[in-house]
């Protein structure tokens, strides 16, 4: 449980942070904002009135002295990482800031892309992988193959996808804890197109948003189930949401908000749910996980030729083409839509970065603890320095 003060803090950081997004908003003409939820849906928590940048700065730079006297040690660093974070995002609007500055203060993160010796061994595990499976030709040629053996046709996928979603929510509650709604509460798909993203979780409409784009396949529409839904989003909005009610969680739970310390750790936990869950368990499972992460490390790749580089949107595009191996002309499109938006752009860090800070951390939770450590993990905001800071 945490302190009193730190339930305070929580409501203060909440009310600052949406006067910053207000204030964004408007200068900037941004609709999505910074806050790109808020489950304080009555609005009772108003926000912070900011007349400008400068106000905006001195009360993050007030919010950060104040979180020094915090209680415990993972809210005085989590708490000085978010105003880090903002007060960085505060000098992008008021200045400018060059892209590398933006990748490491936003998020925190080291300012590169995924190195290439990564990307080869990425690409060296897929091959041993695959040509154990009985898979030949070059590596292309492989998952070419193996993609078409999975491959799940558009018209189909809303199915597939929502017996995946029922799987996942009985073995979250087998597996992790109990949910705290109805199964009549969890997520519906909604098949969309030509959007700049894979699928996205639309809490406050129950709605997971699925781009039909992308050759998709069943291993990957599992591993969608369980990042948009249980024990993905939909769980982390849910408890968030339940706990604040029940006065055991801050108000900061309440939002998310993009480039800042705990914009890794929020996709984390979603991209760890199968691990947790103990339902990657087939090959083919595996192949997907692998290829998940090379997309997450070209990502990064492609966003650092485009925004740090200078490359044009065609340029940038061509090399991630000839990097993706899966997805088809869907997936570069979606991918360069998201990496195209300077607001955005340094996000695609997080799904490097996220799952595994959050998987080392569930492994090393004796499994006696791992409910304690998930309402750790919930209960309050994360970054990535402070999710491993559970007492084992």
């Amino acid at each position: 449980m945490l302190a009193e003060r730190s339930l305070r803090y929580g409501q203060q950081a909440m009310t600052a942070l949406l006067g910053l997004d207000l204030l964004y908003r408007a200068e900037s003409g941004d609709e999505d904002g910074l806050a790109v939820v808020n489950l304080d849906t009555e609005g009772t928590l108003a926000a912070d009135g900011f007349a400008s940048y400068d106000d905006a700065e001195a009360r993050f730079v007030a919010l950060r002295g104040e979180a020094a006297a915090l209680e415990e040690a993972d809210r005085r660093l989590y708490y000085d990482q978010l105003c880090q974070s903002t007060l960085a995002v505060i000098r992008w609007r008021r200045h400018g800031l060059p892209f590398e500055a933006q990748l490491r203060d936003f998020l925190q993160v080291a300012a590169a892309p995924v190195a290439d010796s990564e990307l080869d061994g990425l690409r060296a595990g897929l091959r041993t992988r695959l040509t154990r499976m009985g898979y030949h030709g070059d590596l292309g040629a492989q998952c070419a193959a193996w993609e078409a053996r999975n491959r799940v046709a558009s018209e189909d996928v809303p199915e597939v996808l929502t017996e995946y979603l029922r799987e996942a929510w009985d073995r979250t509650e087998e597996r992790l804890l109990p949910i705290p709604a109805p199964r009549e509460d969890g997520m519906r798909v909604q098949a969309v197109s030509g959007v700049a993203f894979n699928a996205r979780c639309d809490y406050l409409r129950r709605t997971i948003e699925l781009n039909t784009d992308p050759i998709l396949t069943r291993p990957g529409l599992k591993h969608l189930a369980v990042h948009e839904g249980c024990p993905g989003h939909y769980v982390q909005f849910k408890l968030r949401e339940t706990w604040y009610r029940e006065g055991t969680a801050p108000a900061d739970v309440l939002l998310s908000v993009v480039n800042t310390a705990s914009s890794s750790v929020f996709e984390g936990i979603a991209d760890a749910g199968l691990a947790m869950l103990g339902w990657g368990d087939t090959d083919d499972d595996r192949v997907q996980s692998s290829l998940n992460r090379y997309r997450a490390a070209i990502g990064t790749g492609a966003a650092w030729r485009l925004h740090a580089l200078g490359w044009s949107a065609e340029g940038t595009a061509d090399w991630l083409r000839g990097m993706s191996l899966t997805g088809g002309e869907g997936w570069i499109a979606n991918r360069m839509a998201f990496l195209g938006a300077p607001a955005r752009a340094v996000l695609i860090w997080s799904y490097w970065w996220g799952e595994p800070t959050v998987a080392a951390a569930w492994d090393r939770v004796p499994a006696p603890r791992r409910g304690e450590f998930l309402r750790y993990l919930h209960g309050r905001m994360h970054s990535n320095a402070t999710v491993g800071m559970f007492a084992c």
